[in-house]
């Protein structure tokens, strides 16, 4: 598991539009939440996720861009974007290697074995926040307020 204070694990991931998206595209002016989720469609992720969209722009206000994260591919991605109307970008990790080196992958269970986690990530690639087994309920209001008390 990570701890806060440690650096973020690289990643290199596609997007639902198949563009790449690294977490050192953001280095030095973003500070990122990354949230990995079980499976796009499934009730808990499409609330997250739309919970997520819907605020958006107050993550955008505090200079964070949000990134969610499942094994599902980048066209599963587009259809779960498209059909429920987010605004948030999703990533592709079919093979699991970025879900592996944030820990977040469990044996068994849906959705490829993802633990639904989020990572607050500041502007230099340090971990701030780490969340392991969240719900998905009210998790991203909780977020924005952690996110406002960081920059306190």
């Amino acid at each position: 598991m990570l701890e806060v204070g440690q650096p973020a694990p690289r990643f290199s991931l596609p997007d639902a539009d198949m563009e790449t998206v690294k977490l050192s595209d953001f280095k030095g002016h973003s500070n990122i939440l990354l949230y990995f989720y079980p499976k796009d469609g499934t009730p808990g992720c499409t609330l997250q996720a739309i919970d997520f969209s819907d605020h958006e722009a107050q993550f955008n206000e505090q200079n964070c861009v949000v990134l969610g994260v499942s094994r599902d591919d980048c066209l599963t991605h587009a259809e779960f974007r498209d059909e429920h109307g987010l605004s948030v970008r999703l990533l592709s990790d079919a093979e699991g290697e970025v879900c592996k080196a944030y820990g977040v992958l469990r044996e068994g269970g849906n959705g490829h074995g993802v633990q639904r986690s989020t990572f607050l990530i500041d502007k230099e690639g340090r971990l701030r926040h780490v969340f392991y087994g969240v719900s998905a309920k009210g998790h991203a209001m909780a977020m924005l307020g952690l996110l406002k008390a960081m920059k306190a």
